[in-house]
């Protein structure tokens, strides 16, 4: 079992269920949220509703989860000033900057302008969470994870946890899609090679693609597998599924050692096509009930986080040395 640090300790306690285990409502989605939004002018959407969104989603479905996930730029501060966020709900601050660059087959992540892990802290955050693109057998890998290292750095520095979030793509480029055949191996290696020292939490794709893998049994196979390749506990993203296929996911991914989920558009994707009254009812009678379940399935079926973290030993004088 390893050490945490007091500040990353408390960071996932404010992050987690009683029984530390975790179920993030992901809601940090800046141009992918636009185009769902407007699908035929996604450029058209302005700002404001955006934020009027993030507000909406996040007032009505908070308290059904243990943490939210939020960006600087529409969500984070705008939801904690306009009340949406309660105080008792952690949260999480993501640091990256919307998109890729470079090659689509050679993909570059990096820290929004003008934001960071210093004012994550500054704002209140419980923990942040850092998105990359990756792919063990790109040329970027190497770059990749030393960006890695240097945000987990960072991190240990102000005393925040690090939830690392790896979107694997297809490095070649007559392949557009990675294919369902390599996607086990992908993000097997990459949980393998990323939950390096100051990862805390790995956010980790379902490691088969399910659409072409129906055997659950399989499923189970390669959770268990993801979670022996992952050197820190780790919690499974929805990457939009549809919200049935994702309980199942869920459950599965949970007995199987996750240590809970972080989930979004399969909780409230429909309200993308909503406005005004009939917004709200669905968030409140569809969403907020799905988010409760998924809440309850971590609750009772994930392995808690303490079971890989203890806090550290503290004597009267601790804090002179912190």
């Amino acid at each position: 079992m390893q050490t945490l640090s007091i500040g990353k300790y408390r960071g996932l306690q404010q992050c987690s269920t009683l029984r530390s285990t975790i179920a993030v409502l992901a809601l940090d989605h800046r141009n992918n949220l636009r185009n769902s939004l407007r699908p035929d002018a996604p450029d058209q959407v302005p700002d404001s509703d955006l934020v009027a969104f993030k507000q909406q989603v996040i007032g009505v479905l908070a308290p059904a989860a243990t943490a939210v996930l939020l960006d600087p730029q529409f969500g984070a501060a705008q939801c904690i000033a306009s009340g949406a966020l309660p105080g008792q709900v952690g949260l999480l601050a993501a640091v990256e900057a919307s998109g890729y660059t470079g090659d689509p087959q050679a993909r570059h992540s990096g820290l929004l302008e003008g934001f960071g892990i210093a004012k994550a802290k500054r704002i209140g955050a419980s923990a942040v969470k850092m998105l990359v693109y990756y792919h063990p057998d790109a040329p970027t890998a190497a770059e990749i994870e030393d960006l890695v290292r240097q945000v987990a750095d960072n991190c240990r520095e102000q005393d925040l946890p690090l939830f690392l979030e790896p979107l694997s793509y297809s490095p070649n480029p007559a392949v557009k899609k990675l294919p369902a055949d390599e996607i086990h191996r992908v993000v097997i290696e990459t949980a393998q090679r990323l939950t390096l020292p100051g990862v805390d939490i790995l956010k980790a794709e379902f490691p088969l693609d399910i659409s072409s893998v129906k055997d659950e049994g399989r499923w189970v196979e390669a959770c268990a597998e993801l979670s022996a390749a992952s050197r820190c506990p780790w919690v499974l993203l929805s990457a939009s599924v549809d919200y049935e296929v994702f309980l199942r996911m869920v459950a599965v991914a949970c007995q199987q050692g996750a240590s809970g989920v972080a989930v979004g558009r399969a909780v409230w994707k429909e309200a993308t096509k909503l406005a005004g009254q009939e917004r709200l009812t669905f968030l409140r009678e569809v969403a907020r009930p799905r988010m409760e379940r998924v809440t309850a399935l971590c609750q009772a079926l994930a392995r808690p986080w303490t079971e890989f973290y203890a806090p550290p030993q503290v004597s009267p004088d601790w804090y002179q040395r912190y």
